[in-house]
């Protein structure tokens, strides 16, 4: 005979494992909150700021789905696949559309590692090329700081399959009465930069390409300058859009003016001068005025590792 104490546990655990949207991290913490609704199709999990690390199960970032009346397309997979099956369960109670797209941003594994999730469910996998190969060249590297970050045993992470559908120029999906464009924006963040564009709701997943909230992070494997050029581009093609950015809040581009512009214009230029009549990295960092961003979230990690590479990148450019 059944001891009903017994079966009414594990009745509510069955429901627990079965319910959309309730992936759990090791300390039965959900791994992602509920998705804001940017508009009629955008949806978007708005991620806190800070490293990743085991209390946050790596979610520090934005991620995004478009539901189209035929098919969904997913704006990065996230850092785990724990995370992209809490993504596909939140997918999963909201809509009945398979997901048939996964578009990778750029190429830092926050982005990418749940790619397995995603193709296991039947998804493609787009990136640009030059992310692609540093997905690959960096994996054991990926791999070690994720295993540190979240406190993981070393070797438990797998490197995800290389993206199938390499973006290399626009490229249109169609959802089914919604598209989302794609389109290469060149060296940002890092190189192999996308955004996806959503028509009709004008709505643009830009990535890393805007930072809002917290200091942006500029790369060895990025570039300063082209990071300048794709946010005018941003400002030629989609001045009325409203944003997603890679982390902080979505809204307006000129929410990002002061946070991404202004901060790379005002370091490359003094960076660009600096190299350009000789004075050395150290005294060009220290005679940076910085203190616009100081309030900016990570500003005391982030900063000074920027302006040491946008020296170095100047230095680059004029030798």
């Amino acid at each position: 005979m059944l001891n009903p104490t017994r079966t009414s546990a594990l009745a509510g655990m069955a429901l627990l494992i079965l319910a959309p949207g309730v992936s759990l991290g090791a300390d039965d913490t959900p791994i992602l909150p509920e998705p804001q609704a940017i508009s009629d199709h955008a949806h978007a999990w708005i991620g806190p700021y800070g490293g990743p690390d085991a209390e946050n199960q790596g979610f520090r970032m934005n991620l995004g789905y478009v539901v189209g009346d035929d098919a969904v397309a997913v704006i990065d997979s996230g850092y785990t696949p724990e995370m992209a099956q809490a993504m596909l369960e939140h997918i999963g109670a909201t809509t009945d559309k398979p997901v048939r797209y996964v578009i990778n941003t750029n190429s830092q594994p926050h982005r990418f590692m749940g790619n397995d999730v995603f193709r296991e469910a039947g998804a493609d996998i787009l990136a640009a090329p030059e992310a692609v190969e540093r997905m690959q060249g960096s994996a054991s590297m990926f791999a070690m700081q994720l295993e540190n970050a979240l406190d993981r045993p070393e070797g438990s992470t797998e490197q995800p399959e290389p993206p199938n559908v390499m973006i290399e120029e626009d490229k249109e999906l169609d959802l089914g009465g919604v598209s989302v464009t794609i389109r290469h924006v060149g060296s940002t963040h890092t190189h192999g930069s996308l955004i996806a564009v959503v028509e009709p709701d004008n709505v643009v997943f830009a990535g890393d390409v805007l930072y809002s909230g917290r200091l942006l992070a500029i790369l060895p494997d990025g570039s300063v300058e082209g990071w300048l050029q794709a946010y005018e581009h941003l400002q030629n093609e989609y001045a009325d859009a409203k944003f997603v950015p890679g982390h902080g809040e979505p809204g307006a581009l000129s929410t990002f003016e002061h946070p991404t512009h202004d901060y790379l214009r005002a370091l490359w230029d003094h960076m660009f001068e600096a190299a350009d009549i000789g004075t050395d990295m150290q005294s060009a960092i220290r005679a940076f005025d910085d203190s616009p961003w100081q309030d900016l979230a990570d500003f005391d990690d982030l900063a000074p590792r920027n302006a040491n590479i946008a020296y170095q990148e100047a230095e680059m450019a004029l030798f």
